[in-house]
């Protein structure tokens, strides 16, 4: 007969709900670490899937994802020219957040290098990749858009041809995917008075100006839309990525851009790095110290409670020491008792979790290895707290059972 199932039984009530709260805590200890690898992914999606060997970005920055980087469009040229390069794509990346149905909704916008990138590389679960240069969007399934809705962003309106998942920003932001112009057009969208109120300004600016009083005709530029004057450069992009050529030298290469003064040059992993050290970095350390404490916490709950369980067998244990029950089976009724109690807590918590981390904003990654990890700490947890009830019960007297 084993003692520490028979008193389970007897007292199943209290032990299942002790479980059951258990099972709760460590649901979220195990949805910590979900969290966290889930942070990570997202945040380094973009450079993992897009298949870049290198990122140039503006110099001294560490863009286009840790901060703000703009360089010119002519540098995908430049890039194309160095030896070693298969291809260069532009690439533009920015936040908006705009009203649906009375919602905010905020949309990671990320440009294609159209007609070199169309979007094949996005893993479609409906829908196609993009077809034209102008007006037509790839959207990640947590936007809520479904095949030939429309979206009205800035002056124009985008029809969705294709539909994704799991193509999150790192600030946990559904992407959407359309042609770099078009991203420009979104970024640099400017309402009509302010550009009437601009033109005028430059107007005014000309006629001050003693070359455009001696040349009136000059003045005839300022009504012009900003992209037909000359002196104003083309909108500028995020990043430039680069894909090397089989058996280049990443090295090389490398060394060739770097040694361009307007631009600093990253390899994907270096990127990675980057991103990972930045804003990841205080989140990774915050989900960590949650994760200790909630631990710590779970401990000291499960030694109080195999504490309170061995303070009500007191006159049973006393009763066992009496008749000449040796102290490995009090001991072992203890034990087993909180082995019991941490492998079906963990139990709960695995199953629970299952249910509920798919219906959490942003994505919860359950891995093996972090799963393992958490099954030998509960284990640890279950034995250490079992001290505490042990220690109890061989200070016990025997002479407590006549009392």
């Amino acid at each position: 007969m084993n003692l520490a199932t028979k008193d389970i039984r007897h007292n199943f009530g209290r032990f299942a709900l002790t479980a059951v709260g258990i099972g709760m805590l460590l649901m979220v200890v195990m949805g910590m670490g979900g969290i966290y690898r889930g942070v990570v992914e997202d945040a380094t999606l973009l450079i993992d899937r897009v298949g870049a060997d290198l990122w140039i970005v503006q110099r001294d920055t560490r863009g286009p994802f840790a901060e703000l980087s703009r360089v010119p469009a002519n540098l995908v040229y430049r890039a194309a020219a160095v030896p070693g390069v298969q291809s260069s794509r532009e690439f533009v990346y920015h936040t908006i957040q705009r009203q649906r149905d009375g919602q905010p909704l905020r949309i990671a916008v990320l440009g294609l290098s159209w007609p070199t990138d169309k979007g094949e590389w996005v893993p479609l679960m409906t829908g196609r990749p993009l077809g034209q240069s102008h007006y037509e969007m790839i959207t990640d399934k947590t936007l809520g858009m479904s095949i030939g809705e429309q979206l009205n962003l800035g002056k124009e309106t985008y029809t969705v041809v294709g539909t994704t998942s799991n193509m999150i920003s790192s600030g946990g932001d559904g992407i959407a995917f359309v042609t770099v112009t078009d991203a420009q057009a979104i970024q640099f969208d400017t309402p009509g008075e302010a550009v009437r109120l601009e033109r005028a300004a430059r107007e005014s600016r000309g006629e001050a100006f003693e070359q455009a009083i001696q040349q009136p005709m000059m003045l005839e530029n300022a009504g012009r839309p900003t992209v037909q004057i000359p002196a104003i450069a083309r909108p500028q992009i995020s990043a430039v990525m680069v894909t090397l050529s089989h058996g280049a030298n990443p090295n090389e290469v490398t060394k060739t851009i770097s040694g361009w003064g307007d631009v600093s040059v990253y390899t994907a992993e270096g990127q990675r790095e980057l991103l990972l050290k930045g804003s990841v970095e205080k989140v990774r350390k915050q989900i960590g110290l949650f994760r200790v404490l909630l631990t710590i916490i779970a401990a000291i709950i499960m030694a109080l409670i195999l504490y309170t369980l061995t303070l009500d067998k007191i006159h049973s244990i006393a009763l066992l020491k009496l008749i000449g029950a040796p102290n490995t089976v009090i001991l072992g009724l203890i034990m087993q008792q909180a082995l019991i109690l941490g492998i079906v807590g963990f139990g709960i918590a695995y199953l629970v979790g299952q249910q509920l981390f798919p219906k959490f904003p942003r994505r919860v990654i359950i891995a093996n290895a972090d799963l393992l990890e958490l099954a030998g700490i509960v284990l640890a947890i279950s034995v250490l707290s079992s001290m505490l009830g042990i220690w109890k019960a061989m200070k016990v007297s025997p002479n407590e059972a006549l009392s």
